[in-house]
């Protein structure tokens, strides 16, 4: 009987225990492996509403880094890679398809945004679009006219010690195929890839540093240490936030590069499906996509989000002209494995100066 009871009990114990473990896990118990930033509460108010602690960050500065720890054995819930990636994660078995009926939010995301290539692979999402911005030219408005501004100037001995683009093999061969009117920029020949190449060698010399993080940048532009960097939409904002005069270059024709981005459900995931959707949810909600306009210049993928913006706001960025950009800039698509793992390992020679 003694035996029977201690069994009752440490049953009992173990159901009592998970059953608490499963309602009321700690909002920090879900881990996301994302850009440096995305941590800010005002992203997922919601998430913090119900569990009342933010969930875990580890952070990376690239998408080639992200894939790298993640291939090592790095585990997390979420992760937060762009379109270009999602094939790439997904045929590693790094990801596992989501299910759209338990976002709350799905319907209300832009279409052109849940049927892309990249969010969908093979027939199944992958990704929950959570934001689209640009990677563009940022520039001081006080040093350079916006006549004169073009990505040449990245190539100009006046502009010596002047320049920062990103450590990121992927998105400095998109600026290096803009600058050298390389149009083909996922699949690249070699005649291309060595022009983009020779571009990169040129604009070396002029680098001040290569960046991975944006605010390693935006501090240089603010003090003038910098004059011009190839940077994402919230590095403008930042710096006109601080009254810095420096804006990005949005002419299309002079050369601008459009991406998406969203999260994935990691198979390392080791959290509740429903605490993961919790965040997905949240993250995808108006009030997330309203709030990412204002405080950090990108684009939601909730449409709602973006109707609450001031009109002015969402025309100063172009957003009202989302087609233009999609259609005519640069778009961060899914590059040849072939051509990655050149563009990789040519890059980290062009930054050792051969």
């Amino acid at each position: 009987m003694k035996t029977t009871l201690g069994k009752m009990i440490a049953t009992a114990t173990v159901i009592s225990v998970a059953w608490y473990g499963s309602v009321y896990a700690e909002g920090s118990d879900l881990t996301v492996f994302d850009w440096s930033g995305y941590e800010d509460q005002g992203f997922f108010a919601d998430y913090m509403t119900k569990h009342k602690t933010a969930p875990s960050y580890t952070f990376f500065g690239s998408q080639e880094e992200a894939f790298t720890k993640l291939r090592s054995g790095f585990t997390a819930d979420l992760a937060h890679p762009c379109t270009d990636a999602t094939k790439k994660w997904a045929a590693a078995g790094l990801i596992k398809p989501l299910d759209t009926s338990r976002l709350v939010h799905w319907d209300k995301l832009s279409p052109a945004l849940t049927k892309m290539d990249g969010v969908v692979v093979d027939g199944k999402v992958y990704m929950m679009p959570f934001e689209w911005g640009n990677t563009g030219w940022i520039y001081r408005t006080d040093k350079i006219t916006a006549d004169a501004v073009s990505l040449q100037l990245a190539v100009d001995p006046e502009y010596k010690g002047k320049i920062a683009i990103p450590d990121a093999a992927s998105s400095a061969y998109a600026f290096a195929a803009l600058g050298a009117g390389v149009k083909n920029y996922a699949n690249m020949n070699d005649e291309e890839f060595k022009k983009a190449s020779d571009f990169l060698r040129k604009v070396h010399p002029n680098i001040r540093f290569y960046w991975s993080d944006a605010g390693q940048l935006d501090q240089a532009m603010a003090s003038g240490e910098i004059l011009m960097g190839w940077a994402w939409n919230q590095s403008e904002l930042n710096l006109q936030g601080n009254k810095v005069p420096a804006v990005m270059m949005r002419d299309v024709k002079k050369g601008i590069a459009t991406w998406v981005c969203g999260y994935v459900h990691l198979n390392s995931s080791t959290q509740s499906d429903e605490q993961v959707y919790d965040m997905l949810n949240a993250l995808s909600s108006a009030a997330s996509g309203k709030y990412i306009v204002e405080a950090w210049g990108y684009a939601h993928a909730n449409t709602e989000g973006l109707a609450a913006v001031d009109p002015k706001t969402i025309k100063g960025y172009g957003f009202d002209k989302a087609d233009e950009f999609f259609a005519r800039s640069l778009f961060f698509d899914a590059v040849d494995p072939k051509l990655e793992a050149k563009m990789l390992k040519e890059f980290e020679r062009i930054k050792s100066g051969f």
